[in-house]
């Protein structure tokens, strides 16, 4: 049985995030590890805590076929899934507050060229089963070259 391989490289990643007419875009450096037919995405966030403070929260993307998986560690927990036509389960937890949240996925699409990847999902997220917010969501991630 042949050994998976692993591959590893630095990205740039551009998250762009649609909610009710608001635009919000995040950018930052972050790595992709590549496993057989999985990828996953890291990357370092900083998040405004209630107070004001900066919180940290390492962000993983993983990608596997067509169910996308995003968990955030760090200030912040957190875990949701997205895979299209499915509502999937998962939550939120930070110092101040925590809930069960769940994704509906409208649109999933992941389209790799070679080492970029672009992948865009439109999903209604759902607190305690009550509508919270109607989301589009696009990622893109570009190789950085090794300096």
């Amino acid at each position: 049985m042949p050994e998976l391989q692993s591959d590893k490289y630095d990205v740039s990643i551009t998250l762009v995030s649609l909610q009710e007419g608001q635009r919000n875009v995040m950018k930052a450096n972050g790595e992709v590890v590549s496993k057989g037919p999985h990828l996953y995405i890291q990357y370092e966030e900083l998040e405004q805590g209630p107070r004001g403070e900066e919180i940290s929260v390492r962000t993983t993307i993983k990608i596997a076929g067509n169910q996308l998986k995003l968990i955030r560690h760090g200030g912040i927990q957190s875990e949701q899934s997205f895979q299209s036509g499915r509502r999937l389960p998962g939550f939120y937890r930070s110092p101040y507050t925590q809930f069960n949240l769940s994704t509906e996925t409208n649109k999933l699409d992941v389209v790799r060229e070679g080492r970029s990847l672009t992948v865009a999902w439109e999903y209604d997220l759902y607190v305690y089963e009550e509508l919270s917010g109607k989301f589009a969501i696009s990622l893109h991630i570009q190789e950085e070259p090794k300096l």
